[in-house]
């Protein structure tokens, strides 16, 4: 059984995907032992804690740089023996005293199709509204490893929705996330879990 911790920095819609599979049963052969939050009063805290797992704040603004921070996480991690990470609404990036060692154990889902949309900057809303600025037809999410490059890592999973006339960004936003975001997180999460990813060098083959 694999331990999971989720890192978080807000509301935690996301999370609660991940809650949900793994009441389910959807999750195999792993579970959410901790969450670990940038911010103090994330409500992404107050979903776990009603699920009873355990959580730790680590917040970003403690620390002088993202070094620091980035060292001050690796230990948390060690300290919950982590076998997967994943970000689930987690606005920090790491640098490489975290990406390094947990390499290929760290998981990302990014809101857009990866390499459309992502990158420094295109975060949140931010996202979205660039898909309808550039009149596309179809966007979704993405879930990937995460590594030292800002959505760079291998990916693991795709999903695409259509994008619709009248779409404002937050329309767009809550259908990705509950057509795609929330069906290939907890995918990818069992995926690992279950040692069925395969990695060859930025490419993953699904076992």
């Amino acid at each position: 059984m694999k331990n999971i911790v989720v890192l978080v920095s807000g509301g935690g819609t996301n999370l609660q995907a991940l809650i949900d599979a793994q009441e389910s049963g959807a999750i195999q052969n792993g579970r959410i032992t901790c969450v670990i939050s940038s911010k103090e009063d994330a409500y992404a805290l107050t979903r776990a804690r009603r699920h009873g797992i355990k959580t730790r704040v680590l917040q970003r603004k403690s620390y002088e740089n993202t070094d620091l921070y980035s060292e001050a996480m690796r230990r948390a991690l060690d300290e919950e023996q982590a076998d997967l990470v994943v970000y689930a609404g987690f606005m920090t990036i790491l640098g490489s005293a975290v990406t390094t060692p947990y390499e290929n154990k760290m998981i990302n889902v990014h809101p857009s199709l990866i390499p459309s949309f992502c990158g420094k900057g295109y975060y949140g809303l931010h996202v979205h509204s660039a898909v309808l600025e550039r009149g596309v037809k179809i966007t979704g999410a993405t879930v990937h490893f995460v590594n030292a490059v800002c959505d760079g890592g291998p990916i693991i999973l795709q999903k695409a929705t259509e994008v619709k006339s009248g779409d404002t960004p937050e329309l767009l936003q809550k259908r990705v996330m509950e057509q795609c975001e929330w069906v290939i997180l907890p995918k990818a999460v069992s995926l690992f879990c279950e040692d069925k990813i395969k990695v060859e060098g930025n490419k993953t083959i699904l076992l």
